[in-house]
């Protein structure tokens, strides 16, 4: 009897935006890292350092500034880092899906009628 060759599943890396603790497969994140110059986003996701996530949603980066982002890279964020990424996020789409708020109330079983 022959034996069935199994696939190979392949792995793909995961990580937690720190906005909103959400996991989600790596290339979907942004990643910040802290370097000796200071925190920069990391386009490539290859810089040294120490680094976080966050989704490219401007609710995770605003609730990410708030503090979960200083802890996660472990430094406290400078006026100009802060300022730096505040006009990062300007740049970000703005969006009304929030992964922790479940479906909008346009989407919502009430607002349907039959």
């Amino acid at each position: 009897m022959a034996k069935k060759t199994l696939k190979k599943v392949k792995h793909v890396p995961q990580r937690t935006c720190v906005g909103c603790r959400s996991v989600l497969p790596k290339r979907n994140l942004i990643r910040l890292v802290r370097t000796p110059e200071g925190v920069q986003v990391d386009p490539k996701g290859k810089m040294a350092g120490r680094g976080a996530y966050l989704h490219d949603q401007r609710s995770c980066w605003l609730r990410a500034l708030k503090g979960p982002l200083a802890n996660a890279l472990k430094v406290e964020l400078s006026p100009t880092e802060r300022a730096a990424l505040l006009a990062f996020l300007e740049t970000l789409p703005e969006s009304d899906d929030d992964p922790l708020s479940g479906p909008s109330s346009a989407e919502s079983p009430s607002s349907m009628t039959p």
